[in-house]
């Protein structure tokens, strides 16, 4: 159940990660990973700012994303 929640979590966040950095979006597979890799990046950044809740875990995760957005953005030269 635990993976099944990280997938839930991270498409989620990186949807919302999506919308709100104004990329194009990724599909939902790559919303999955972006949220996930989002959340880790988030939780590094922010720790448990946002609570331990699910509510939490996606407004960490999407920070995370968006963040993780900017980078490829920079890296690649086009809006993602």
């Amino acid at each position: 159940m635990g993976i099944l929640w990280t997938l839930i979590i991270g498409a989620v966040a990186g949807w919302l990660g999506s919308q709100i950095f104004k990329g194009g979006s990724l599909g939902l597979i790559g919303n999955i990973i972006v949220g996930i890799i989002g959340g880790f990046i988030g939780y590094w950044l922010l720790g448990t700012l946002f609570g331990t809740a699910v509510i939490g875990q996606i407004l960490t995760g999407a920070v995370g994303a968006i963040v993780l957005l900017a980078i490829i953005n920079l890296l690649s030269g086009r809006r993602v």
